[in-house]
């Protein structure tokens, strides 16, 4: 078993891949290094975003528009627990309960913004370092593909200028296609990177939006409900009630109302 395994592996290293690095050299095992670091940040973003990324899910938006109409009947404990296991994971959960518990209390109202805007950013960071190391991959593979194909350049000038200028053009050409080969793969590693840093920084700016757009409408509801008290039409409006001088005199323009002149006037 074990000679079969080391015949398949000498077999990948002296196939076309093992020729590629022989030719490359050992910028085309940084390369090597980069893209496969670059691969598994990837996965790890995806299972990070498929898990932890900030979501407005159904049972979220109930949540929201609930607190907008009627915020006495929102209880946060009982919306994280509702959620169950895989909703708690969501941070947009989190911020939206935790910022009308704070309403609830009545807390200052800068405070809140403050707190919501530092978990907000929490939020995100975990996806910040991975798209950076993604970005970077994407602008440092075509740096070393042309760092390569320098070092095979000066190789192959450095042979022809051992033989005096007596080079032929199969040797000259075959020297500059083996330093190509590195720019080939710098640019075959830089590309798909670049797209998927592009995708990734699309996505976490929908991310933010969504984020900003709940947190603002939490923000701006109010924290109990509010009933304005009409007043009742069939109560009569109170009379102006009016002072008299003790010495009994009537002030000047002073005008009896109108039910005492009709008591007066009867007895």
């Amino acid at each position: 078993m074990s000679d079969t395994a080391m015949l398949s592996s000498s077999a990948i290293f002296d196939g076309p891949l093992g020729q590629l690095f022989e030719m490359g050299g050992p910028v085309m095992m940084v390369l090597a290094v980069i893209a496969l670091a670059g691969f598994v940040t990837f996965i790890y973003l995806m299972l990070c975003g498929a898990l932890y990324a900030p979501r407005l899910t159904g049972r979220l938006k109930k949540t929201v528009k609930l607190w907008q109409s009627s915020p006495d009947n929102v209880k946060p404990a009982q919306v994280r627990q509702e959620a169950g296991t895989y909703g708690r994971m969501n941070p947009l959960l989190h911020l939206v309960a935790n910022t009308i518990e704070a309403r609830q209390d009545d807390k200052d109202p800068g405070q809140i913004r403050e707190t919501a805007a530092r978990d907000a950013q929490h939020a995100l960071e975990p996806f910040e370092a991975p798209l950076k190391i993604i970005e970077v991959i994407a602008a440092l593979a075509p740096l070393l593909g042309l760092l390569g194909t320098v070092m095979g350049m000066m190789e192959a000038f450095s042979a022809m200028a051992a033989t005096e200028g007596r080079a032929n053009a199969t040797q000259l050409s075959g020297g500059i296609y083996e330093a190509l080969t590195t720019t080939a793969a710098g640019l075959v590693i830089a590309i798909p990177f670049a797209a998927l840093a592009a995708w990734i920084e699309f996505r976490l700016r929908r991310i933010h939006k969504v984020i900003n757009s709940t947190l603002v409408t939490v923000l701006n509801s109010p924290a109990q409900s509010e009933a304005l008290v009409q007043p009742d039409a069939t109560e009569a409006p109170l009379e102006p009630e009016v002072v008299v001088p003790e010495d009994g005199k009537k002030p000047e323009g002073f005008q009896m109302p109108a039910k005492q002149q009709l008591a007066h006037a009867a007895g």
